[in-house]
């Protein structure tokens, strides 16, 4: 135990008249006289009360800042006012003996230990170290340690074996920027900061590893988002050799449902097998590829019912619906709605109600008199039902409905169910899709999935009809992970790519080292990566990502703390061959 007998949340009554020894932070002094305080002192495990009686340890005591260490030795009396809140409640310790370990040598704190969360970010980021040692703050990141340990013991547990992949390797196109670390050894050469493991793990299934995983560091140059973290991110790789889509499935409703059950703020995770929507009724029936399950309002089209009602915003527009029932909502609500949604997707919503004399009111409500009877019909409509609606292109309606079933449900509680992860996987997504601004046929999603249909498909159909053996798993409206069927046939694999406009050279160019092991013979294979923080930040039921990551950055991408990024010496740059310039 080091330099003490007992944690600061280990000593009870049992413990009474026994000499001890204990250790941690000076939290707070409670001065009722110059020979009577209540010191609490506080360590990772929690906290004990300690009672000064004599002038000289409360002098002692004048004299040291608070959050400095201490070493406290004493002996354990029974407390007459006990406290049921904390584990020590029901003793205080006397001190013989007081030993300050580590002074602290500001009398100011830039926040209150205990209320740390209440300030603001960079202030929290620049004085990490005492914003963990909130309990509040630290918890969070304990418990992430025992999630990551649970879920190494449940892969061990199924036979995957745990493989470390490299951090400095080349640039590939990944989807986002890539850190670059100029090489000294090769002037004018640079590695890259792994985006993901992805190649290393499919060539590692090239050389005959059956089941591999690891709690993957990736890292990406992009923008952060409350559930996105800026430059470096972790997530539980894994990728199976001769197996498919079902397979990865299996595994992941195996390993997930029982650490979000054992560890969640929610106790109750969706069983077994998990729901699984096609990408594209996704989009149509929720408005999202990403949907939340726990809301159970669905969007429907009602586009031939309402394109032509006089209303100039649903001329020549896919108008979307959402009808909601036991909503006793006011105009206020109403109207928030709708401005909620507009200011989130910048595109309006729509209303109208239908009403106790079986008229329509409110909203757009004077623009469907004429047609009252069959949309009450096609909508099955009763008094008292809200329609909620959403117009523009097919891809802008869809997209503007998903945003406003989302909102509607932070007020329509009934239809949103509560203390749960609701899990599922949205699949077949589209091989390919057409850039906006180029109009040329791109990859939608990962370039190395299996085609559904294989080289016929892509043979014979039209690129924009090709699905993928691609799939996202879902919980709770998060995204956690994107997964895939590999490609793992080096001819189909080019064809696959001569669709985007690229040819073999291209690929051999892009991806040497898989394209390459995939011309020994590769065994079919199939993966996922789950998002460990993502996972984490669900199980604790945070808003933002930050709260469950040690060390994180700010928006801006810098570590505070650490003054990360920051200049080199010009005799560093030299080492390594780069030369600053700066724009002006």
């Amino acid at each position: 135990m080091q330099s003490r007998t007992h944690t600061c949340n280990e000593l009870t009554s049992a413990n009474i008249g026994e000499s001890v020894v204990l250790v941690g932070f000076y939290e707070n002094l409670r001065k009722v006289s110059k020979t009577l305080g209540f010191l609490i002192l506080r360590d990772f495990y929690g906290t004990t009360q300690i009672v000064i009686e004599t002038e000289d340890i409360m002098n002692q005591i004048a004299s040291v800042n608070k959050e400095s260490t201490l070493q406290i030795i004493g002996q354990v009396r029974e407390r007459q006012s006990k406290n049921k809140n904390i584990a020590t409640g029901d003793i205080e310790i006397i001190p013989t003996e007081v030993a300050v370990l580590g002074i602290c040598e500001h009398n100011e704190l830039p926040f209150e230990i205990n209320r740390s969360t209440e300030a603001d970010d960079n202030t929290r980021l620049k004085y990490r170290y005492l914003d963990l040692r909130n309990p509040a703050v630290k918890d969070k990141i304990a418990l992430r340690s025992k999630v990551v340990s649970a879920l190494r013991k449940k892969m061990e547990s199924l036979d995957f074996l745990e493989i470390t992949t490299p951090i400095l390797t080349c640039s590939s196109p990944e989807g986002a920027r890539d850190y670059l670390v100029p090489s000294r050894l090769h002037e004018g050469k640079f590695y890259a900061l792994p985006q993901a493991p992805q190649q290393f793990k499919q060539i590692l299934m090239a050389s005959g590893f059956d089941r591999y995983f690891q709690i993957a560091p990736c890292f990406r140059d992009e923008d952060a988002r409350a559930d996105r973290a800026p430059g470096e991110f972790y997530q539980l790789d894994m990728e199976m050799a001769f197996a498919n889509q079902e397979d990865v499935f299996a595994v992941i409703e195996e390993v997930l449902p029982e650490i979000f059950a054992k560890y969640g703020i929610y106790k109750t995770s969706s069983n077994p097998p998990f729901v699984r929507i096609p990408y594209l009724e996704a989009l149509e029936k929720y408005g999202s590829d990403k949907p939340d399950l726990r809301n159970d309002l669905v969007v429907t089209d009602a586009t031939a019912l309402l394109q032509d009602c006089g209303f100039e915003p649903f001329a020549n527009a896919v108008i979307k619906a959402i009808v909601v029932d036991k909503f006793d909502a006011t105009r206020k609500v109403v109207d928030k709605i709708c401005h909620d949604t507009e200011v989130i997707i910048e595109n309006k919503a729509f209303w109208f109600r239908l009403g106790a004399d079986g008229n329509f009111v409110g909203g757009i409500s004077k623009f469907l008199a004429d047609t009252k009877d069959a949309i009450i019909a096609q909508l099955a409509l009763k008094p008292g039902d809200y329609v909620f609606l959403s117009a523009g292109t097919k891809l802008k309606a869809q997209k503007t409905a998903g945003v406003l079933r989302n909102v509607i449900g932070q007020h329509a509680t009934s239809h949103v169910a509560e203390n749960c992860y609701s899990f599922c996987w949205i699949v077949d997504f589209p091989m390919y899709e057409l850039d906006d601004k180029t109009n040329k046929i791109e990859f939608c999603h990962n370039p190395f999935s299996m085609p559904q249909g294989g080289l016929e498909a892509l043979n014979t159909q039209d690129p924009l009809s090709i699905l993928a053996y691609q799939y996202d798993l879902v919980c709770n409206g998060v995204e956690l992970s994107s997964g895939a069927v590999r490609n793992h046939d080096p001819s189909l694999m080019i064809k696959a790519f001569n669709v985007v406009g690229l040819g073999e050279a291209d690929v051999k160019e892009k991806f040497p080292a898989m394209y390459n092991a995939f011309l020994y013979g590769a065994p079919p294979h199939a993966g996922i990566a789950p998002g460990v923080d993502r996972m984490i930040m669900l199980i604790l039921g945070e808003d933002s990502i930050k709260e469950i990551i040690p060390f994180p950055m700010n928006k801006s991408a810098q570590d505070v703390m650490m003054n990360a990024p920051s200049f080199v010496s010009n005799e560093q740059l030299k080492d390594v061959h780069i030369a600053v310039t700066t724009n002006k």
